[in-house]
């Protein structure tokens, strides 16, 4: 081969190892990037829901009644036949008419002879006697409108003894009230002025024992709502009254 030739080969040569280097390195590139991995960022984790506070828990019958000034006095002649949970409906609210004090009132109830008593007497100053107990029935309601059974939704179904009644005519003959009812007599005399404030607190916390032995809330009534014509309760009492019946306190 001559020299011009040998110098031609060199040349090609040369030229090709030129041309070759690049592609190779491009290559190499392409492959570092597809062998690249790319991690994602973690997803933010949502926020964490902040935890309602818990409800306090409602207090139960026996904490409520533990919180009362009350002492129990059970008379046997004012049981008059079984009140189960079953047969409670109302709590009739009354005026003793009198100003004794809540021992003295079931004292002279004990002493008339006539069998008449309420579940609870309540005094100004808070202190209350229980006579019968709550799965008893009392003779506190007496006889009632002409009816009233059927208004107020009760029957007279022979758990009442109805011993000491004694009939008032004929526009009052339904009788059945006592056998639905818890009845709680309030020391006052119509007219004299207001409730204490201690005697309405001390009510507030009975009639919430109340719901919470039977585990449910009954009506709310006064006496002369079963028989029109009486004094119970005192229309001084009446703002509360609605009070209760609206939400259960005084206020």
């Amino acid at each position: 081969m001559g020299r011009r030739a040998l110098m031609l080969v060199l040349f090609a040569v040369a030229l090709a190892g030129c041309s070759a280097g690049p592609v190779e390195k491009n290559d190499a590139v392409e492959q570092a990037r597809s062998e690249t991995v790319v991690e994602e960022a973690p997803a933010p984790e949502p926020p964490a829901e902040a935890e309602a506070p818990e409800e306090p828990e409602e207090p139960g019958a026996d904490e409520l009644l533990a919180r009362l000034d009350l002492v129990e006095d059970y008379r046997a002649e004012f049981d008059h036949g079984p009140k189960g949970a079953e047969h409670q409906r109302y709590i009739v609210l009354h005026d003793t008419e009198g100003e004794g004090d809540p021992e003295n009132v079931v004292s002279w109830w004990a002493s008339s002879g006539n069998l008449v008593a309420a579940h609870f007497v309540v005094g100004k100053d808070g202190h209350i006697v229980q006579c019968v107990p709550l799965d008893r029935i009392a003779h506190h309601a007496g006889y009632g409108d002409t009816g009233h059974n059927g208004l107020f939704g009760i029957e007279e179904d022979g758990r009442d003894d109805m011993a000491g009644s004694v009939p008032i005519g004929s526009s009052y003959a339904d009788y059945g009230m006592n056998a639905w009812s818890v009845g709680i007599e309030l020391v006052h005399v119509g007219g004299s002025g207001d409730y204490p404030p201690e005697q309405l607190e001390a009510l507030d916390g009975l009639i919430a024992y109340i719901d919470a032995y039977y585990g449910f809330e009954s009506e709310i009534t006064d006496h002369k709502a079963w028989r029109t014509g009486n004094s119970d309760t005192s229309p001084e009492f009446a703002g509360y009254l609605a009070n209760y019946q609206d939400h259960r306190t005084h206020e």
